[in-house]
C-alpha cells in the first residue's frame, strides 16, 4: 500500500512537469529540432550516469528481438518531439496540447488492427466524440489565421507519432522502463542528428543564457528525470489508474497556457478540448470495476 501511494505521487509529479513543458520551449531561441537533439543527448548523459554509479547494466541479450522496435520507438519519438515542440511555435500550448492529446483516440482505432483487441460500444462512441471534438476545435475561437491551422497539423502529427511510440512499446516484451527509455533517447539522437545538419544546422554557439538554462531545464528535468520517474511509477500502478492520472499533464498544460503566458481560448475551444480529453478519458476507465469496488 505505501508502495502504491508512493507511485501514485511520483506519477503525479511526473505529469505535472510534463504539463509545463510548453512553457520552456516556447521561451528557447532555438530551432525545434535542435531543442529535440539537446533533450535526447541530455537525458543520454545523465541515464548514463545513472547507469555508472548504480553499476546496472542493459542486457543486451535479453533485448533481443525487440532492438529494432526499440530503434523505432526511438525514432519516433524524436519525430514526435519536433512536431509538437513545432505545434507550440504556431499555436497556443492548450491548443497544441489538445492537439497532441488525439493520440490515445488513435491508439484506440489502431489497437484491433494490430493485436486484434476488441472495441466494444463504449469505445465507438468515445472516439466518435473525440473526434468531433478535435474537428471542432479548428473551427472556433483564435483560429483566424493560417499559423493556428498549422500548430494544429503539427499537433496531430505528433499525436500520430506518439501513437506509434504507444503501439511499439506495447510490442516490446522484456526491457525494463529505464534501460528501454535509455536506448530509445540514443535510437532519436541517430535520427535527430543528420536532421538537424541537413535543416537549420547548430545554432546553439548563438543561443542567448536564458535559452540555455531553459534548455538544460527541458533536458535534465522534463526529459532525464522525470521519464524516469514516469516508468518507475507505472510499473507498481494499475494501468488504469496510471491512464486517469496521466490526464493532469493536458489539465497542466492547458491551465498554464491559459493563466501565466495569458493564452487566448473561446469557450467553444473549451467545450471541444473537454470533449476530447473527456471522451478518451471515459473511454479508459473500466466502470465495472469501480461498481464492484463499492460492492466490496
Amino acid at each position: 500500500m505505501k508502495n502504491r501511494t508512493t507511485s501514485k505521487i511520483m506519477l503525479i509529479s511526473s505529469m505535472t512537469v510534463f504539463g509545463t513543458i510548453g512553457l520552456f520551449v516556447r521561451n528557447i531561441a532555438l530551432p525545434s529540432a535542435e531543442i529535440a537533439l539537446y533533450r535526447a543527448l541530455l537525458a543520454i548523459v545523465l541515464i548514463g550516469a545513472y547507469f555508472l554509479i548504480s553499476g546496472q547494466r542493459i542486457n543486451f541479450r535479453a533485448i533481443g528481438k525487440s532492438l529494432p522496435l526499440l530503434v523505432l520507438s526511438g525514432a519516433a519519438m524524436g519525430i514526435n518531439w519536433i512536431l509538437l515542440f513545432e505545434a507550440y511555435r504556431y499555436t497556443t500550448v492548450s491548443v497544441a496540447t489538445l492537439s497532441y492529446y488525439f493520440a490515445p483516440v488513435i491508439v484506440t482505432v489502431a489497437c484491433p488492427i494490430l493485436f486484434r483487441e476488441k472495441i466494444g460500444l463504449k469505445g465507438w462512441i468515445c472516439f466518435g466524440a473525440s473526434t468531433l471534438g478535435m474537428v471542432l476545435i479548428t473551427g472556433f475561437g483564435i483560429l483566424g489565421t493560417g499559423k493556428d491551422i498549422f500548430g494544429i497539423l503539427f499537433g496531430l502529427g505528433a499525436a500520430c507519432f506518439y501513437a506509434t511510440v504507444i503501439l511499439l512499446n506495447k510490442a516490446i516484451k522484456g526491457v525494463d522502463g529505464i534501460p528501454r527509455t535509455f536506448l530509445q533517447f540514443c535510437s532519436a539522437v541517430i535520427i535527430l542528428v543528420p536532421y538537424v545538419l541537413l535543416t537549420d544546422g547548430i545554432n546553439l554557439g548563438s543561443a542567448d543564457t536564458t535559452s540555455i538554462v531553459l534548455l538544460l531545464v527541458v533536458g535534465l528535468v522534463h526529459t532525464s528525470f522525470t521519464y524516469c520517474l514516469y516508468f518507475t511509477s507505472i510499473k507498481e500502478l494499475p494501468g488504469q489508474k496510471a491512464a486517469i492520472l496521466s490526464y493532469i499533464d493536458p489539465l497542466v498544460a492547458v491551465l498554464a497556457s491559459l493563466i501565466i503566458l495569458e493564452e487566448p481560448m473561446s469557450v467553444p475551444q473549451i467545450i471541444d478540448g473537454l470533449m476530447i480529453l473527456g471522451f478518451t478519458l471515459v473511454n479508459e476507465v473500466d466502470f465495472k470495476l469501480f461498481k464492484q469496488s463499492k460492492r466490496n
